[in-house]
């Protein structure tokens, strides 16, 4: 009985019997998937039974638009990938370049200008590091694109034109309003509060209407002077 075991283990793991024919991936859009197919086609071929999870894995790891992926052997020839995509949070711009991130800080993949026109913009220094697939090391644009959260989880992200972080976050709506909220906390009750009291506030001709959520008991609308509306 042992001999046939090992029989079988070695016919399994030299031949074509469980050969690797077809990755079937889920979870994710086409172009994603066209992706991780691309990453595992080395594979096709290889052995199910002596494939190498390892290797499997830091492919999947490596690819940008992927957050997390799982794999599994579906003998006698399919290989199934599960995967968590990475979310499209912001888009960074250093200079004239357009970078695509998502929430966790990932830098997807570089855009042509006017690409992605419903996402906000986070204006970089010229100096910072984006290279396809690299996570931001830049602690206050990591908060920036952090706070975009719950502008993305309460259904509006289209409502936020640009993001500023410098001391104190600010959204600057395409409406042209300005919300400045303050620290990190609470943003997504300072956006409820916005949606309500954006509406009541009179529009300028002479500069950039905001409202002030930093105290949210108290907030304080008016109009910046300094600024262009």
């Amino acid at each position: 009985m042992l001999l046939a075991a090992a029989g079988l283990t070695v016919v399994g793991r030299s031949s074509s019997l469980f050969a690797v024919r077809d990755v079937e991936v889920r979870g994710t859009s086409p172009t994603v998937a066209a992706e991780v197919r691309r990453a595992l086609e080395p594979l096709l071929g290889t052995s199910l039974v002596s494939l190498d999870s390892d290797d499997v894995q830091r492919r999947l790891d490596a690819l940008p638009d992927v957050a997390e992926a799982r794999h599994d052997r579906a003998f006698p020839h399919r290989l199934v990938i599960a995967v968590v995509p990475e979310r499209q949070a912001a888009v960074l711009r250093r200079g004239s370049e357009l970078w695509l991130v998502s929430l966790r800080g990932r830098v997807l993949r570089r855009l042509d200008r006017g690409a992605q026109p419903e996402l906000a913009r986070i204006w970089v220094p010229p100096a910072t590091d984006l290279r396809r697939g690299s996570v931001l090391t830049d602690d206050t644009i990591q908060r920036a694109v952090r706070a975009l959260r719950p502008v993305l989880r309460m259904g509006y992200p289209t409502d936020v034109a640009t993001v500023r972080f410098h001391g104190e976050l600010t959204f600057v709506l395409r409406s042209g309003f300005e919300l400045r909220l303050g620290d990190e906390t609470d943003i997504g009750l300072k956006l409820a509060v916005a949606r309500e009291v954006v509406p009541r506030v009179e529009r300028s001709a002479t500069g950039r209407p905001y409202i002030d959520l930093t105290l949210l008991e108290r907030p304080v609308s008016g109009v910046d002077l300094q600024a262009q509306g």
